[in-house]
């Protein structure tokens, strides 16, 4: 498969094209609205095509699918842009600004009949898909979880998750992956409640605490944050035992990983190999387009995703708890 990237991002740059790299798939083209930029990208990573718009990329026949590591407000936009040009899509999370409008993207790609996956790598990752086996198959009766995703973001006040036009904020960047992973152990929650706080005053959470409840009295509190140093880590309490998953999302790539768990009296500690769970995730992503599958990450798993965020950001704004639709 030969990738175009709409956007030079960070996590293009730094994880996702490295990754590309290193799978049987290619990067053949590159866009940018700023063509200089585009041309160093290109030059960096040896990319034979470069564009200076968006539309151009889409333009190209050489490729096959898009990566799309745009800022969160433009995700949308351009996923269905290129589902207009028959391109497959893997869009960074989240897929779009709100549940509606995810639920829009989705009907898209449905429509043009293309495969779109939500870039969750970490839900790739052979730890992850550990620990979740055991929260279902050894773990009776879960009944609460804590998850949290909290970076320093210190030095550019001009940062696009500071921005409220581009969808910035924590829970938007990284909150996201503290709502999936309770929702992997717990399921959809019944009600939601949250708060938040604007220590830059740029209109964006830089901190939010919330609590997902559930009806059958099963909880999760989650927790993002640009204001602290970094955590990121999740724990699953059951009646006969835990678990708990430290580095749990932006996972060293180069570094064993461990997952700790005590089930009916039985402690251990199992050890995973370096792995780059963004390999795996392209290497799922091209196996869905192939056969036609539909990936673990879909659109109906980032509208789920999304419900719960929009409930919360809705909980932070009037104060009060929320059920959600």
């Amino acid at each position: 498969m030969e990738f175009g990237i709409i956007g030079t991002a960070g996590i293009a740059r730094k994880s996702v094209l490295p990754a590309i790299d290193a799978s049987e798939h290619a990067v053949g083209a590159v866009a940018s609205r700023d063509g200089e930029r585009a041309r160093t990208f290109a030059d960096e990573f040896e990319i034979p095509r470069r564009y200076g718009s968006y539309e151009e990329l889409l333009e190209d026949g050489g490729i096959d699918a898009v990566y799309v590591p745009l800022p969160n407000a433009a995700h949308a936009e351009w996923t269905k842009q290129a589902a207009d040009a028959g391109l497959d899509v893997l869009c960074e999370k989240p897929l779009a600004v709100d549940a509606d409008q995810a639920r829009d993207v989705a009907a898209h790609c449905e429509d043009r009949g293309v495969t779109l996956m939500e870039a969750f790598m970490y839900r790739y990752h052979p730890r992850t898909e550990r620990a979740i086996e055991l929260a279902h198959e050894e773990l009776e009766d879960v009944r609460s979880v804590s998850a949290a995703f909290k970076f320093p973001l210190f030095g550019d006040p001009d940062n696009v998750r500071l921005d409220p036009d581009l969808a910035g904020g924590s829970l938007m960047d990284v909150g996201c992956y503290a709502v999936s992973a309770a929702r992997q152990f717990l399921g959809e929650p019944d009600r939601v409640y949250a708060h938040t706080h604007d220590s830059r005053s740029t209109g964006v959470d830089t901190e939010l605490a919330g609590v997902l409840e559930y009806d059958d009295g099963a909880s999760a509190r989650i927790a993002s944050g640009f204001d602290t140093q970094k955590v990121q880590r999740y724990r699953v309490e059951a009646a006969n035992g835990w678990l708990v998953v430290a580095d749990a999302f932006d996972a060293p790539l180069e570094e064993p990983l461990e997952l700790e768990y005590r089930i009916d009296g039985r402690h251990a500690v199992e050890t995973f190999d370096p792995t780059d769970h963004y390999r795996l995730q392209v290497e799922q992503f091209a196996d869905c387009v192939e056969s036609g599958t539909r990936p673990r990450t879909d659109a109906d798993e980032a509208i789920a995703n999304m419900r719960v965020i929009d409930g919360l950001y809705e909980s932070a704004k009037r104060g009060e708890l929320r059920a959600l639709p």
